[in-house]
């Protein structure tokens, strides 16, 4: 095996059956957002590193240790996309599309975290990406969730995936419930680990989702956001999980479900699984009306969600491999030469066909049985001078000779 250039750690190069799982994830969701009237969008894999330290918050793992940041040649400060929706809101406001308000966006595509790799986790991986841009309507919220939860059950891992789902409030809920949040943590401060009086000055709803066995009896008993829920807050929190009932989505409330930064609002929501072990979310996302004017853009309001497209990958059941259903089987040279123009014509009339080039005639039709092919279309110079194909059906074994101009028509009609 050659010694030759290594893949960088933490990346892959993906083949055979895993590459089937991933474009069977794809195309499920380009499926499944063409129903909703998502439109497809591209945007650059990388961005000025202060679109993500702005909107993802300079203070977040992500940002302070995860991003891959480098100096161009011109000296700016690039980054890699740790994901997508900073981008996507940049876009919203650099290239005008606020006329086109609101914008419900779909996209999928690489995106880049420098951490540990691990089962599901790699610093090159692939996210599905869905966002309604402009819309405070709770209707927009429950939109995303359906179309995620159809999702999963075109990819048919439903089972065994539940939606948690809270509310954060609008800005004046989350403002009290902070202010009380701090006093109760400031009040068990003995209590907390390091890396939760880290949180306590900058981001103390983060010590709520701690997985430190520490932080739990402060977290388990720290005060609940209902209490200090608005009242408009409240009916948007009951018009989303309506909604949901209306659209038969099941859910279950999560108190403990939070975002830590400012501009997210209202709905926060995990779809979470045991089948993955310790990596349980297949999908998350929320309201995050601050964001854009965060990036020095007007107040709009926007809701989104992202999904792995490798964690979904690894749950669904391996898709049937894509097979040929004819393969050319030409015999000496002036067979290989019609044989090319035979393939092309096959495929031009959408019909997937392989050629079997090399061993004798009995390895060929072995090699294409194997594979899976239908059809065997041996072309010697006997066929050649008749103007005729003989077919060989792999499934039934029956042997019949076409003429070559009718090859096309002979198949598909079979």
């Amino acid at each position: 095996m050659s010694k030759g250039p290594q893949r960088i750690r933490g990346t892959q190069d993906i083949w055979g059956e895993e590459a089937d799982r991933f474009q069977a994830v794809v195309a499920a969701f380009e499926r499944v957002r063409r129903l909703y009237a998502f439109s497809r969008i591209e945007i650059p894999v990388f961005e000025a590193t202060e679109v993500f330290a702005r909107s993802i918050g300079e203070t977040t793992d992500i940002v302070s240790k995860e991003m891959y940041s480098f100096p161009d040649r011109g000296g700016d400060s690039l980054t890699l996309r740790p994901e997508f929706t900073a981008g996507i809101c940049r876009a919203y406001l650099s290239e005008g599309w606020q006329q086109h308000a609101p914008l419900k966006l779909a996209t999928h595509g690489p995106v880049f975290r420098y951490e540990r790799p691990q089962k599901g986790r790699f610093r090159q991986f692939h996210q599905l990406d869905a966002e309604i841009i402009g819309s405070d309507a709770p209707a927009a919220d429950v939109e995303l969730l359906v179309l995620a939860d159809q999702l999963l059950h075109e990819l048919g891992i439903q089972d065994g995936v539940t939606l948690n789902l809270n509310t954060l409030g609008d800005a004046a809920t989350r403002e009290a419930w902070r202010a009380a949040l701090v006093e109760h943590f400031e009040a068990h401060r003995a209590d907390l680990s390091e890396d939760s009086l880290n949180r306590l000055e900058k981001n103390p709803l983060r010590i709520l989702d701690s997985k430190d066995p520490r932080d739990r009896p402060a977290a388990d008993s720290a005060p609940v956001i209902d209490a200090f829920l608005t009242a408009e807050a409240a009916d948007f929190f009951a018009a989303v999980t309506a909604g949901l009932d209306a659209a038969g989505v099941a859910w279950t409330r999560n108190g403990s479900l939070v975002r830590g930064l400012d501009y997210y609002r209202h709905t926060a929501f995990e779809f979470i699984t045991d089948r993955l072990g310790a990596q349980g979310t297949v999908l998350a996302g929320g309201r995050y009306d601050g964001l854009i004017e965060s990036l020095g853009g007007p107040p709009t309001p926007a809701v989104g969600w992202a999904a792995g497209i490798e964690r979904l990958a690894m749950m669904i059941a391996a898709p049937e491999p894509a097979r040929p259903q004819a393969a050319l089987v030409p015999l000496g040279e002036a067979a290989e030469a019609a044989a090319t123009g035979l393939a092309a014509g096959l495929r031009r009339a959408g019909i997937a066909c392989d050629m079997a080039f090399k061993g004798n005639m009995k390895r060929r039709l072995a090699k294409a049985d194997a594979a899976g092919v239908r059809f065997a279309i041996i072309l010697g110079d006997d066929e050649l001078a008749a103007g005729e194909a003989a077919v060989k059906d792999l499934r039934s074994g029956e042997q019949f000779r076409v003429a070559l101009a009718d090859l096309a028509g002979a198949l598909v009609a079979r």
